[in-house]
């Protein structure tokens, strides 16, 4: 189950899935993993939440993105929430390739897993495959 906070910049997204992870935090019964492009985070999640920086293993692109997302799903089970932050960051600002990697990783998460996504786009921008997630 995806869900996508989508704004401009500087619209909150990222204040707004913060408070999001900290509610996790508090409610999960497993595990809370927060992927970002560079390390802007590290003060703002609870430690209880696991950070990980998309730069440090070198992860450009969509295919890189849903396999590092595949990876960290498939060895770890007790993964109950999952935020990415900035994805188009990641995806170098390929809002056509968006839809088909948020497909991907909603296919790897499955029901059991919650992930919501930051975009930095307009919401009319988005292409229609990426609206359904909204």
């Amino acid at each position: 189950m995806i869900k996508l906070i989508v704004g401009t910049k500087g619209s909150g997204k990222t204040k707004a899935m913060i408070d999001m992870i900290n509610d996790s935090v508090k409610t999960s019964k497993g595990n809370v993993v927060v992927v970002e492009k560079g390390m802007k985070l590290t003060y703002e999640v609870p430690n209880a939440a696991r950070l990980i920086d998309l730069d440090e293993y070198k992860i450009a692109g969509g295919e890189m993105l849903y396999g590092f997302v595949a990876g960290l799903l498939a060895s770890n089970y007790d993964i109950t929430d999952l935020y990415i932050d900035g994805i188009l960051k990641v995806l170098d600002h390929d809002i056509n390739r968006l839809g088909v990697v948020l497909d991907e990783i909603a296919a790897a998460a499955g029901n059991s897993i919650k992930v919501t996504v930051t975009v930095s786009a307009d919401e009319a921008a988005l292409p229609h495959d990426v609206k359904k997630y909204l």
